[in-house]
């Protein structure tokens, strides 16, 4: 595996918390802190911005993905509403995560809970090419679901 450089600021209000920090040898994610002053309940239904207490700087040709936590997903109904959520190369601000409770009870958030997951990839950028027609492919327009599934004609001839 090739690591990359990140430069990180940890920023006044985390001093106390560790950096994020993979979990095994094999993780592909950097565990997320909550960064919060004060314990919290999230309500069900509800999100909320919670500070991660970093700020990084990813070399160009990178970005940050903010994806859940599979344990929280699982067990208390908690994801990240925009998931997965980007930190593109040029953003300085400050990392947070925007949780929310798709679960039926409260959830309290206290300071240094793992909140999430930040994977760091690479980007690639469309170049577009404008044409009149696109290639033909086996799928053409069926989507939303569609995989896996009869097609219309092979439907029909079924029935």
């Amino acid at each position: 595996m090739n690591a990359v450089s990140v430069p990180i600021l940890k920023l006044a209000h985390a001093a106390d918390l560790p950096l994020p920090a993979y979990a095994t040898e094999h993780s592909a994610g950097l565990d997320l802190l909550a960064a919060v002053e004060a314990p919290f309940e999230l309500a069900p239904g509800a999100r909320a911005l919670v500070p991660a207490g970093i700020a990084i700087a990813l070399p160009e040709g990178y970005e940050a993905q903010v994806r859940p936590r599979s344990g929280l997903a699982l067990h208390h109904g908690i994801g990240v509403l925009n998931a997965p959520g980007t930190i593109d190369a040029d953003y300085r601000g400050e990392v947070a995560v925007i949780l929310i409770n798709a679960g039926t009870g409260p959830f309290r958030i206290e300071r240094g809970a793992r909140i999430a997951q930040l994977v760091i990839a690479p980007v690639a950028r469309a170049a577009w090419l404008e044409v009149e027609d696109l290639a033909a492919s086996g799928r053409a327009e069926s989507g939303f679901g569609s995989t896996g599934m009869a097609l219309p004609e092979q439907r029909a001839r079924k029935g």
